[in-house]
């Protein structure tokens, strides 16, 4: 089990309101405003090959934790994502907190055995001098959330629901970090909503076996899951609705067991990214 005291960076250093992009997404400018609205951590996703982005965004902002969501073990080298660890951590000390996964298998040729292959990949991170308490594990299933407790400050789940933020937790304990994403769409019409948010969740999520898989686990069928989702999982993936409504949302998987939550805007053509997450800031106490 990790020692979570250890250093200055725990779980709460992560703060509570997250927002999650993928890394080409989010330009410095707007990373100090995000910063700026009082959200406590940027969560990049994308599984860029570098730390490059995280650097971009540390270097423009001052207090905000910048996090991967994920690194991905089949396209790092991570005696080199370790080597890169280091550099930032001394240059901006505990503000970058290193999340790793294994993607998917129908994304990688060399995909292997997962659990296998991140065990691998952590034992490198450890002798290349990366803290298991500075880093977190995409993880949805049993085994790999209860690796995420063990070898890591915790879990960073993506695309789930509070049953399942609520299901973690009882998999990890009380002390690791669980961190989910929570997609959002600023839209009080439902069939606008689902109009938004369907097509980023049915491609390429319900057709990646790791998270049918585990929708199947939380209850959810191939009629749920077939031909763009149904509607009602695509409400219990997308929280839509007033920014009130949303928060209502976040709040559950709050009260559900996540110390933290990263909130991913899907937003129609001509909505700001940044005045969607204020309207949000706003509500979210």
């Amino acid at each position: 089990m990790v020692a979570r005291a250890m250093g200055d960076f725990t779980q709460t250093s992560l703060g509570r309101k997250g927002v999650w992009a993928g890394y080409p997404a989010i330009s410095p400018e707007q990373a100090a405003q995000i910063e700026n609205l009082g959200y406590t951590a940027i969560w990049l996703g994308g599984s860029p090959k570098d730390l490059s982005p995280v650097r971009r965004l540390l270097d423009a902002t001052s207090t905000i934790t910048l996090a991967t969501g994920i690194t991905n073990i089949w396209n790092t080298d991570p005696a080199a994502i370790a080597a890169e660890y280091l550099q930032v951590e001394a240059d901006h000390p505990n503000r970058f907190l290193l999340g790793v996964g294994a993607g998917h298998p129908e994304a990688t040729a060399e995909y292997r055995k997962p659990y296998d292959a991140v065990v691998d990949y952590l034992n490198v991170l450890d002798d290349g001098g990366v803290p298991a308490h500075r880093r977190v594990l995409a993880a949805l299933g049993p085994r790999m959330l209860r690796l995420s407790a063990d070898r890591a400050l915790g879990a960073h789940p993506y695309l789930t629901v509070p049953q399942h933020t609520a299901e973690a937790r009882e998999i990890l304990g009380p002390d690791a970090l669980l961190a989910p994403e929570q997609k959002v769409v600023l839209n009080t019409d439902p069939a606008q909503a689902r109009a938004i948010g369907r097509p980023p969740v049915d491609t390429p999520y319900l057709h990646l076996r790791n998270y049918t898989n585990n929708l199947k686990r939380l209850g959810y069928t191939d009629a749920d899951i077939a031909d763009g989702g149904s509607d009602a999982l695509i409400d219990a993936l997308v929280a839509h609705g007033s920014a009130a409504d949303i928060v209502r949302r976040l709040d559950e998987h709050l009260d559900a067991g996540a110390d933290h939550v990263g909130v991913q805007v899907l937003s129609s053509d001509g909505q700001d990214l940044i005045g969607v997450l204020e309207q949000i800031a706003a509500e979210w106490e």
